[in-house]
């Protein structure tokens, strides 16, 4: 039976504690008092409730609830602290709203409501009794409940130690804080208009639905025929109002909020709820981060399998839903179902899979584009001139590529290089560079016309950050020193100017240390590759000896990779040390300026390698008897006989491979294991079937929490990824295409982890990837320049062009077909005196193999003058024309491919016209809506005062 007591007037009362606190003011309070049977219903004043709580204070559980109308205390006012001690958790009764009501058996087994069946689960908070911090708990629990929320405590069924909180927002809380947080909700279905069409029109779209009945139907989209979930309300939306409620539509009060928002609230709330004397003692964060408590979570919508067939039986929840047409691999060829990530994930993780999505279909092109280069050149490879020359050259010999060990060779013996150079190295190479390059600044521009279109959807145009609340580190280093916030009116915590100056500075001199730290392994690299080149030449296995090159190529990039991976860890804890050293002041100027370090860091460790093989491998070696050494010992790395490209290929795809599994590995991998661990911990302990029987909140807990440092490392994952694809995609076309490949299994491996490894991430809003967008712009500028010297430094295309123009059978006729470059191998090729070789540089061999005698002379690759000239071994004039234009090329393709991104970013408008009509209209509508609901109201106002008798002079309308 119900006790309740509704006071109207009440004096005020005071509560002394014993440190003296100041007396509270209790003017309207509503007292729920939950009594045993037999007790009837009866009007008391105070006094007479205050002794009955006295005499049964052991079978009563008490709640006060603010009546609306009393203003909620300010954050920083100390009153938030209510004294006393009712720390006791709430009764199944008291949960109750309408006695008597039948409960659904399957609520009260799910796991998602209170043990009433009735209260669903909006949050969780896990700590163990064995912690000593209770005395914070406990008072941060009691203005708990002050804000109105409802609590029930329950104790793990594995470890009794652990205890979870579950926590409800009633009706009255919703509605309180979704009108202070702007919370938009439905209030309209919208109305659409079709623009007029004309006849011809008309016609021509009839035969396009003609022909495309032809065709399947949609094999891409999801059916939403046997999945009717996967339909969104579409209505307008408006800030949630408790004084215009009739204005929205409210079918039932317990599902028009749904659990991500509702989650949201009681986050919000949390966050600003006090637990300890003082002024900045607030907030859940700083009790997670003290151990006061040991997690917190929202609930997942129940289990992700059902022993019934979706199709046939429907979905259990939201969660069985996503699994089933985003999660599975059955729907990988599908498009994502982004509303129904959005609803149970939040806006800010459904922008990173929305984000996700569009590059990966925007890599279609870029990969077939880059498969049709490499297709090219595996056609037009028996037509390829210089791969000809290549593997006829029988007779010329080439100098020995290391000191002593390397043998001579005959230039012949590197045609299967030259034929693999050809595929990646051909005429449609410095297209496909361009196109990329164009490919880039398309791919961000029309991002940027997709994320206004999901914006609007989401209801996140107008969307406003709220003013940040100040990170608890920077509180306590400044406290002492504070200044009037201007959009506040707050006084709070001020960092002086040479202070934050001076923690720069410092941060820079780490950054830059680092930097240096990653040349160093560059270095090292380096070095390896010059020991190890006339190893391998020296080694048994005659496998090993005759490719000595590739293996040392091969196992440095191996060994490069394993170095990235430990720098990896290296830079992230220095990341981590460096931000905090700066002491940033909000969240997200923490957050933006760990992303910014850690992808610098993660940039320069994961391609230095590659601009060392790119543009600096073979271009400072010197020649054949005054030969460049490090440290005037090791001599440094020649190219190829075919080339510097096949390395960086290499590398390229090595580096790319390795990287995109070892990352799979560890997002799906190690999330899997450690699962698995723990179900088999729990099943050796408890059996199988008592593992079917926990609660959510229990299966919950034992699953993995998301990453402390939320989207990040899928952020980076994909960024870096982005700048392997445009970078170097001149010296390797299939880059693209194998992004797509791994982005088509990244996305599900994303939705799975998220749907079944995780614990369900709280739900917060954004309106855009922040800062990623500007380093993804910074990468495509950094891109063109990349590509021009890359097909001006690293491959044979402007020396190639400079013959067939200049110096081959066409110089002069304006042509440059595979005809005009007959003789360029013999061109490129500079003659060396086997005599003139250094002491430590002589080969063991004299080359007699080749011919029966000592060889005379080798060959190198070079434009350089032959011994006997008057300045031997001397730059010619094709080595200057060849730099000049090498020169040229650089500054018109730069020049050329930027006006192209900058006219495209010009003609491309930011929001589409047809959005900007909806938006314009919509917003006249709205306001048509408001006035129609008003005067709707108003008239019915109207006709009841007629019925009850009651009439006024001058009223409207």
């Amino acid at each position: 039976a119900r006790f309740s007591t509704a006071l109207s007037q009440t004096p005020s009362i005071s509560s002394v504690s014993s440190e003296g606190r100041e007396d509270l003011q209790v003017n309207r309070l509503e007292t729920q008092i939950w009594i045993k049977p037999g007790i009837q219903k009866t009007d008391v004043d105070f006094s007479e409730i205050l002794n009955a709580i006295h005499e049964i204070a052991k079978d009563v559980n008490i709640f006060f609830d603010e009546l609306e109308g009393v203003n909620s205390p300010s954050k920083d006012d100390d009153s938030l602290l209510h004294h006393g001690n009712l720390t006791s958790t709430s009764d199944d009764a008291s949960r109750l709203e309408v006695v008597g009501e039948e409960v659904p058996d399957k609520n009260k087994v799910s796991g998602l409501y209170f043990r009433d069946g009735k209260c669903r689960i909006d949050y969780i908070l896990v700590y163990r009794k064995s912690n000593p911090q209770t005395e914070k708990r406990e008072v941060f629990e009691r203005n708990i409940r002050a804000e109105g929320l409802q609590m029930e405590k329950e104790s793990s069924l594995t470890n009794s130690d652990i205890i979870f909180v579950k926590l409800h927002a009633p009706w009255e809380v919703l509605g309180k804080y979704a009108e202070l947080m702007n919370v938009r909700m439905p209030f309209r279905r919208k109305i659409y208009y079709l623009h007029r069409r004309y006849k011809f029109m008309n016609r021509i779209e009839k035969q396009i639905s003609r022909f495309r009945g032809w065709l399947p139907r949609k094999p891409m989209k999801l059916d939403k025929d046997t999945l009717p979930d996967l339909e969104e309300n579409d209505c307008y939306t408006a800030p949630f109002s408790q004084q215009r409620i009739h204005h929205f539509i409210i079918h039932n009060k317990d599902t028009f909020f749904n659990n991500a928002t509702r989650s949201r609230i009681v986050h919000h709330i949390l966050q600003r709820v006090k637990y300890e004397e003082g002024k900045n003692k607030i907030g859940l964060n700083r009790l997670l981060s003290n151990g006061s408590y040991e997690a917190a979570f929202p609930l997942h919508e129940g289990s992700y399998r059902s022993k019934n067939p979706i199709r046939t039986h429907g979905a259990e929840n939201h969660r069985h839903l996503l699994y089933e047409c985003w999660a599975s691999w059955g729907v990988w060829y599908k498009y994502q179902p982004l509303d129904l990530v959005r609803r149970y994930f939040g806006e800010k993780i459904g922008l990173y899979f929305a984000w996700l999505g569009w590059y990966t279909g925007m890599l279609f092109p870029a990969a077939f584009i880059g498969l049709f280069v490499f297709l090219y050149g595996v056609t037009t490879l028996n037509h390829c001139q210089v791969s000809k020359e290549v593997c006829q050259a029988t007779d010329i010999i080439m100098c020995p590529i290391c000191d002593k060990y390397c043998p001579f060779m005959r230039l012949s013996d590197s045609c299967v290089y030259a034929k693999v150079t050809h595929l990646f190295d051909n005429g449609a190479t410095v297209f496909f560079a361009v196109f990329m390059a164009v490919w880039a600044t398309v791919f961000l521009e029309f991002w940027k016309r997709r994320r206004a279109v999901i914006a609007y959807d989401w209801d996140l145009i107008d969307w406003e950050e709220e003013e940040e609340e100040i990170r608890p580190q920077f509180e306590a280093k400044y406290s002492k020193k504070e200044r009037m916030n201007p959009i506040s009116g707050k006084p709070e915590p001020y960092q002086a100017f040479a202070d934050k100056c001076s923690r720069l500075i410092v941060s820079a001199s780490g950054i830059f240390f680092m930097i240096c730290v990653v040349i160093a392994a560059v270095f090292g690299i380096v070095i390896y590759r010059v020991v190890t080149v006339s190893t391998f030449a020296a080694f048994k296995w005659a496998l090993i000896r005759n490719n000595s090159q590739v293996a040392t190529t091969g196992t440095a990039v191996c060994i490069n990779f394993c170095i990235i991976m430990l720098l990896n860890v290296l830079y992230e804890k220095v990341a981590l040390f460096l931000t905090n050293l700066e002491q940033p002041r909000t969240e997200s100027e923490w957050e933006n300026s760990f992303t910014l370090k850690m992808f610098l860091f993660q940039f320069v460790n994961l391609n230095s390698s590659t601009f060392y093989i790119a543009f600096f491998l073979g271009r400072f070696t010197g020649h054949p008897g005054a030969y460049l050494r490090l440290i005037n010992r090791w001599r440094l790395e020649e190219c190829h006989p075919s080339g510097c490209l096949i390395d960086l290929c290499m590398q390229m795809g090595i580096i790319m491979v390795l990287k995109q599994t070892w990352n799979n590995f560890m997002e799906l991998g190690y999330p899997l294991i450690q699962n698995w661990w723990t179900r088999r911990k729990l099943r050796q302990e408890y059996g199988t079937q008592r593992k079917t029987n926990f609660p959510q909140w229990e299966k919950d807990y034992n699953l993995q929490p998301m990453n402390a440092y939320g989207l990040f490392d899928e952020y980076l994952e994909m960024i870096l990824q982005f700048g392997f694809t445009t970078i170097f995609v001149a010296a390797f076309p299939l880059a693209p295409l194998l992004a797509l490949l791994n982005n088509i299994i990244e996305i599900r491996l994303d939705a799975y982890k998220f749907v079944t490894q995780w614990r369900r991430p709280l739900a917060s809003r954004a309106k855009d990837i922040g800062i990623w967008y500007g380093i993804l712009e910074g990468i495509g500028i950094l891109s063109v320049i990349t590509n021009a010297f890359v097909i001006a430094v690293t491959s044979d295309f402007i020396p190639r062009l400079v013959y067939a123009y200049k110096y081959g059978p066409c110089a002069g006729q304006g042509e440059a077909g595979q005809k005009c470059m007959v003789g360029y191998v013999n061109a490129s090729l500079s003659v060396f005196l086997v005599s003139d070789f250094e002491n430590r540089s002589e080969p063991t061999s004299n080359g007699s193999e080749f011919s029966g005698s000592p060889l005379k002379y080798c060959r190198y690759r070079d434009y350089r003058d032959p011994p006997h000239a008057p300045v031997p071994y001397g730059y010619t004039l094709q080595f200057w024309h060849v730099l000049a234009a090498r020169l040229a090329f650089i500054i018109v393709f730069e020049h050329l491919v930027f006006c192209i991104k900058h006219l495209i970013s010009y003609l491309i408008p930011d929001l589409p016209k047809d959005l900007r009509d909806r938006m314009r209209r919509e917003k006249y509508l709205i306001q048509e809506m408001m006035y129609e609901a008003e005067l709707e109201r108003l008239q019915k106002e109207r006709k009841e005062r007629k019925k009850n008798g009651k009439s006024y002079h001058n009223e409207w309308p």
